[in-house]
Formats: structure tokens, C-alpha cells, sequence
């Protein structure tokens, strides 16, 4: 069964974000803007609390089924944010300010903040880098940018579905600013991501993807390979062309 979710609300974000030193300099501005109010969700400012799918369960299936959807929404990623704010409010971490404050300084928090505060920013990430609409290529600076940092969309598109399909285990594949502004490619295990201070690659993330089992099993069983390949019908490349000018 398939149940509509309500859009996102489209929310004003930085215009000029400038990328310094990678995830530190993400830490920085967002520091530089809290105001003790609810955080208001856009690039760069995460929230502690899931917010709604921004479509239907079954509004991507040429890539991901309904009950894959309704199940990683609302049971996995559910879960993530729950044991999140449990974390948050055990550690002393204020609520109303961004994620990414959190993420940029993990080292200092325990197992339970990294594991669920890792898993509650991919997945309110993931959710918006796919779309029913999505598909094709970004047009513009970003292909422009692809294209010099990879040679090609399609070497690109190589290098992404290689850093999936070569994690062991589970994790994430990331196309991500390093600290130069330069896009790079790169995996993480379990649910770490580039803002993170203990990660092995350091930097903005502007599009992640989830090879976790339970993010593909019922359709592709062991075979991430065929799910890497459906899952770009679905990529929502006006989103990643979002976060690519509002970090660069």
C-alpha cells in the first residue's frame, strides 16, 4: 500500500556559501548563524527530526518498489532520527541548532551519536537526491564541473557506481566538495559521510548513495550491481545542482 506524502516546503538557503577547509567550514558558518530558533531545513542546515517524504511510496518504483520505500522510511530512517534525538538529549547537544554542527566535531560524541546521527542526515539526504522527475543529467555548471573533474558524464557515472558497488558491506558512495572545492568521489562504511571529522574522506556531500542491503534487498536481492543502475532514472539532479552552487 502506497500512502502520499506532502511536498517539502521550499526553504530559503545560503546564497553565498563559501567552502573553506571541508566539513570545518561547513561547522563555521553554520555556527555563525545560530540563533536559538527550530532549525529550518535546507543546504547545510539539518534538522534532528524526519521530515515527510517528499512523494509517494511507489513514485519511484522503475528503481526502488513501494514496499522497499515505505519500509526504509518507516522503520529504518524512523528509527535513525529517534535514537537520535534520544542521543542528543542524553549528550547535551542543542536541538535547535544544525546537525552539522554535530557531524563536523563527532569525534567527540559517543557510538550512538555517530551511527544515528550519520544515518538521520544520509537518509534526509538520499530522500531528496531522488525524484519520480529525475533521471537523464544535471544540465549547466555542474555537468560542466562533472565533466572537467571526471572527463566525462559517463566516466563519472563509472567512478559513482564502482565506489557503490565496491564497498564491503554497507555504507555509502558520495559524490562530495573536498576542501579545495573540488569534486571528488568516494565511499564510507555504515553510516558515515563526508562532514564527519573521523571520516577517511573529508568534505561537503552533494549526493549520496544508499548500498546498505535493506536499501535494495526485496527487488535485487545481492545483486547492488543492477540496483546502482535503476537507481539513476531517479536522481534529482536540480537538487544536486542546489547544494553544488550553494557550497562552492
Amino acid at each position: 500500500m502506497s500512502t502520499s506524502r506532502r511536498q517539502f516546503l521550499q526553504t530559503s538557503f545560503f546564497g553565498s556559501v563559501a567552502l573553506a577547509a571541508g566539513a570545518a567550514s561547513v561547522t563555521s558558518l553554520l555556527q555563525s548563524c545560530g540563533s536559538g530558533r527550530k532549525v529550518v531545513a535546507g543546504p547545510g542546515r539539518t534538522g534532528f527530526s524526519q521530515q515527510p517524504l517528499p512523494y509517494a511510496y511507489n513514485a519511484l518504483e522503475r528503481a526502488i518498489d513501494a514496499q522497499t520505500m515505505e519500509i526504509h522510511y518507516t522503520r529504518h530512517a524512523a528509527s535513525y532520527a529517534t535514537a537520535l534525538q534520544e542521543a542528543a538529549r542524553n549528550e547535551g547537544v542543542d536541538m535547535n541548532k544544525p546537525l552539522e554542527d554535530v557531524l563536523g566535531r563527532i569525534s567527540k560524541y559517543s557510538t550512538k551519536m555517530r551511527n544515528n546521527g550519520g544515518g538521520h542526515y544520509n537518509h534526509e539526504l538520499f530522500w531528496k537526491s531522488m525524484s519520480p522527475k529525475g533521471g537523464d543529467k544535471p544540465t549547466g555548471p555542474l555537468l560542466t564541473a562533472i565533466e572537467e573533474s571526471f572527463n566525462s558524464f559517463d566516466s563519472f557515472k563509472t567512478q559513482f557506481a564502482d565506489a557503490g558497488k565496491s564497498r564491503f558491506g554497507s555504507g555509502w558512495a558520495w559524490l562530495y566538495f573536498d576542501g579545495d572545492k573540488k569534486l571528488r568521489i568516494g565511499s564510507t562504511p555504515n553510516q558515515d559521510n563526508p562532514l564527519m571529522d573521523i571520516s577517511e574522506i573529508k568534505g561537503v556531500p552533494l549526493l549520496g548513495l544508499d548500498v546498505w542491503e535493506h536499501a535494495y534487498y526485496l527487488r535485487y536481492q545481492n545483486k547492488r550491481p543492477d540496483y546502482i543502475t535503476a537507481w539513476w532514472s531517479v536522481v534529482n539532479w536540480g537538487f544536486v545542482a542546489e547544494r553544488f552552487t550553494a557550497f562552492r
